[in-house]
């Protein structure tokens, strides 16, 4: 879900929603604002179930509150979400006096597969501002919620957003907004983690992977052999972990290169370690989902995406027509 005007990870597509909300932002917030007061209260009327789309309703005469308020509709039974964990959620937002959709996971994607499981939001929960997919202090009221529960928070633009708002979204400082988020699952994983154990050789025609330290991987392009035209994967560590399920958060350490010049375009080691993505629902590229899903938590795989699995739909993308190597190790899933 792309709420902000920062380009996507290059592993990752971004999910649509209606409205570009914030502006890019760094750093943490001030942390101002963060609980509300005890004289606040939550307004807006919610109905139904976690996992399935809620309702959400405002008195026509209620006012937002000024700070961020955070009410616990339905508790689930699952852990308690801390922060650092990976989580995987649902969400539905709207602005409290016009209704106006902020977005949603519930809401179709194009192109999406009729079968495939509902693009949900995965993320860590931390107290820094690294992405933009929810407002920070929406984000933040995850920890401490319980995996099964249903959760609203809800404010004014200000306190929600504060100076991250985009003034080009049309929404004012003084606009109510609100959020109900399920939590559909958490998990947690070390930022440093990776697969181990003896590394299979390369195949004929595959690159050569070498992974030393707490570093990007270092993949090496066979000399005079042409880019593969299809989808092409080995398995050079062997996990032990459960299979990786369509609709799971996965969490890893990869890094990628371009097969036609080697250069490295992206690695998770260069952004702080292992990330999350969701796996087998379109919320990445083609040959991440077609690779991953099946796969175990432990194993190293090594993908080989052609531009038809990759960017090559966005003639736009600057990987657009690259045919794209990935080093894939699998430390988790939410």
């Amino acid at each position: 879900m792309n709420l902000t005007k920062n380009t996507s990870r290059a592993a990752a597509a971004a999910l649509t929603v209606p409205l570009l909300l914030f502006t890019a932002a760094c750093g943490s917030d001030d942390g101002k604002g963060s609980s509300a007061s005890a004289s606040a209260s939550a307004v807006a009327k919610v109905e139904g179930k976690p996992g399935e789309q809620p309702k959400i309703t405002v008195p026509k005469d209620a006012k937002a509150p000024d700070e961020a308020v955070t009410k616990t509709l339905i508790e689930g039974k699952g852990a308690t979400v801390k922060k650092g964990d990976y989580v995987r959620l649902d969400f539905a937002a709207q602005t409290m006096k016009s209704g106006q959709n902020l977005g949603s996971t519930w809401t179709k994607q194009p192109g999406a597969d009729a079968k495939a499981p509902r693009m949900q939001l995965v993320s860590e929960v931390s107290d820094q501002q690294t992405q933009q997919q929810l407002p920070q202090k929406v984000l933040e009221a995850v920890a401490g919620q319980k995996v099964g529960s249903r959760f609203e928070v809800e404010g004014t633009a200000k306190a929600l957003i504060g100076e991250n708002l985009n003034p080009q979204s049309g929404i004012k400082p003084e606009d109510g907004l609100v959020w109900v988020v399920d939590v559909a699952g958490a998990g947690k994983a070390d930022k440093k983690g990776k697969s181990e154990g003896e590394q299979a050789a390369p195949e004929e025609g595959m690159p050569e992977v070498k992974a030393e330290g707490d570093k990007a991987a270092t993949i090496t392009i066979p000399k005079g052999e042409k880019a593969p035209t299809d989808l092409k994967e080995q398995v050079l560590i062997k996990g032990k972990g459960p299979k990786v399920k369509a609709g799971d958060g996965l969490i890893a350490q990869y890094t990628g290169v371009k097969w036609e010049d080697g250069k490295k375009f992206d690695s998770s080691w260069d952004h702080g370690g292992a990330t999350a993505f969701q796996i087998g629902t379109g919320a990445v590229v083609k040959g991440w989902d077609q690779a991953l899903v099946g796969k175990n938590v432990g194993d190293r795989v090594e993908i080989v995406i052609p531009p038809k699995l990759g960017y090559g739909a966005n003639p736009q993308h600057e990987l657009g027509k690259s045919t794209l190597v990935f080093s894939v190790d699998i430390v988790g899933t939410v």
